[in-house]
């Protein structure tokens, strides 16, 4: 199909979210007449955006997605770099956990902004429109059709050749498929929800060390904290609902975090504190698979909307913007063709977008509880050590996923081998290490396991 016979194939991109919009920014380059139909209002013009979310992290498969569409450089200028965790002891000792790399980071970003930088995106393509306000009440796809409500409470129908599903977790888009027979679907809420809370600027400055994700890990729960551009962290506070529910007055949430978090009361703020814990409740966090993601020729789902994710991988925007960035790679393969595009394209992505999301369950374990452990800080210096000196035979899982492009499910079923190959050596060595301390204190063999791990990580 060439470009002529482009401009005249409709498509209809329903939500105008990230993943909408930055499809829209792909779909508008082919020369398609595109329309986004978005159910909120203009969130540049509106007076507040509705709802509070985790903070962002950007990383390599995002970027190489916003490359593509000429916005890499513009949305990392607004991005604050983030080399490593920094972990949070109950005693308040801070220790720091690099993600990769001297020359590696992810980027924390605003979703606002973001948001409203692709939309802008979207319309400086003369070939694109966005509609707000405007609801999807019906979906069609065999027949070509959507039916939206817009500001007028008029049921519109528009024709078009593709519909888009980019409406998030809820999508209406995927309710018409699980009607078809022969789709899976399955979603899991966590027993656990979360909170967001503030820690404002400190005399005009970070009040922490601003390049890293903080971390305070407590074994069945956590708070993390990431870096905004005016000075302030967005903290998140993840904990089952049972434990949020507990806490009922103002003094049961300065107990709880004097008990917990005694670092961060004076960072907050006490007053700021229960202010804001009461301010909305404790969010949810859904898992969604699904499969396939396209109906014939006519639709097809990517982001939330086909693979939404709990958070603790800080996969999920990146996922739902490598869907689009695959999704181009197989129209410039088979030239347009909706027909071979879509099949391939559910056939290709659906092993690694269930990867994704049972990594990220993974890593929430990972994050509140084994960070905690000392033998868990060891093994990431040593796989950080094997990467440095091998660095085509051993890549660090953590690695693969942020700072590449390895497809998800091969990056998992790369890093059980290597789990394979390093547990012998690492079991002979904790093995060896008790013998050598044998009859000494745990407070020393602590000391000599530390001494261990920095030595590797100053050779890396």
């Amino acid at each position: 199909m060439d470009s002529s016979q482009a401009e005249r194939k409709k498509i209809i991109v329903i939500g105008g979210g990230l993943v909408g919009a930055l499809n829209a920014c792909f779909l508008a380059k082919r020369n398609f007449q595109v329309e986004i139909y978005e159910a909120r209002e203009d969130i540049r013009v509106a007076q507040s955006v509705r709802g509070r979310s985790i903070n962002l992290a950007l990383s390599y498969r995002g970027r190489q997605a916003l490359k593509a569409i000429g916005l890499e450089d513009q949305v990392v200028s607004q991005g604050v770099p983030m080399r490593g965790r920094m972990i949070h002891s109950l005693s308040g000792k801070r220790s720091v956990i690099p993600y990769g790399t001297k020359s590696q980071y992810i980027l924390s970003i605003s979703r606002k902004n973001l948001n409203k930088d692709l939309l802008t995106a979207v319309e400086k393509y003369p070939n694109a429109k966005v509609h707000f306000g405007h609801r999807l009440v019906k979906c069609s796809p065999e027949e070509g059709m959507v039916t939206v409500l817009g500001p007028d409470n008029v049921p519109k129908d528009v024709t078009c050749d593709l519909i888009v599903g980019c409406d998030g977790a809820y999508s209406t888009v995927r309710s018409h498929f699980m009607r078809k027979p022969r789709f899976d679907y399955s979603q899991q809420y966590i027993p656990h929800g979360y909170m967001e809370l503030t820690i404002p600027p400190k005399c005009g400055e970070y009040a922490m060390e601003p390049n890293y994700l903080h971390i305070w890990p407590r074994n069945t729960f956590m708070m993390i904290a990431l870096p905004n551009m005016e000075k302030s962290f967005t903290c998140t506070l993840f904990m089952p609902f049972d434990e949020f529910e507990k806490l009922l007055t103002s003094n049961d949430v300065l107990d709880f975090f004097q008990k917990y978090f005694p670092d961060s009361i004076p960072l907050i703020g006490e007053q700021a504190l229960v202010q804001d814990f009461f301010l909305l409740p404790a969010q949810p966090m859904i898992a969604i698979k699904c499969s396939s993601f396209h109906l014939k020729s006519h639709c097809v789902l990517m982001g939330d909307a086909a693979h939404a994710i709990v958070p603790f991988f800080g996969q999920g925007m990146n996922a739902g913007f490598e869907d689009c960035l695959v999704f181009d790679e197989l129209m410039d393969k088979f030239n347009n063709d909706f027909s071979m595009c879509l099949p391939e394209f559910s056939r290709f992505r659906i092993p690694d977008d269930h990867a994704i999301s049972d990594l990220s369950m993974y890593n929430y374990v990972e994050m509140r509880s084994h960070v905690n452990s000392l033998w868990f800080i060891f093994r990431k210096n040593l796989e950080r050590f094997l990467h440095a000196i091998m660095p085509s035979t051993f890549i660090p899982l953590y690695t693969m996923v942020t700072f590449s492009r390895i497809r998800y499910h091969e990056a998992v079923q790369r890093w059980h081998w290597q789990n394979k190959k390093t547990e012998g050596k690492l079991n002979n060595y904790a093995e060896a290490e008790r013998e050598k301390y044998k009859g000494q204190g745990e407070r020393e063999r602590k000391r000599e396991i530390e001494k261990t791990s920095e030595e590797i990580q100053k050779r890396n």
